[in-house]
């Protein structure tokens, strides 16, 4: 198993981009078409961005990437409140959509945090991910 599927953000990760990609499919018309691509996109790239930076020979680098996945939660968050706003998502998709992405900019947030400050001292073994 590839280490990346231990990181506890990157299973909520995938999480939201499984769900994303549910209510995305669902959002009808031609005409939102590019709304309909840019939700899946933003959302698949997320856990994407954890999985490359897993895979870097350095935490900087590491780093760099799981920024690039916050990044990329702030993208999709916006496409859900367009969504939301045109009235292509419901209520109730665009309320679990954006709490399981304020979830994953959280651990996010607190992994980038816990690699920045170094290696874990004796006490502190736990993986914050």
């Amino acid at each position: 198993m590839s280490d990346f599927k231990r990181l506890k953000v990157w299973r909520k990760a995938h999480a939201l981009a499984l769900s994303a990609y549910r209510v995305a499919i669902g959002i009808r018309g031609a005409v939102h078409t590019s709304l309909r691509s840019q939700v899946i996109r933003a959302a698949l790239s997320v856990p994407t961005n954890i999985v490359e930076g897993r895979g870097q020979k350095s935490d900087a680098e590491f780093c760099r990437f799981l920024r690039h996945s916050l990044n990329s939660c702030a993208e999709l968050e916006y496409h859900l409140i367009a969504a939301h706003d045109i009235a292509v998502v419901s209520e109730g998709d665009y309320l679990n959509l954006r709490a399981q992405t304020v979830e994953v900019q959280k651990m996010l947030h607190g992994l980038i945090a816990s690699i920045s400050k170094g290696p874990p001292g004796p006490q502190d073994r736990s993986d914050p991910s």
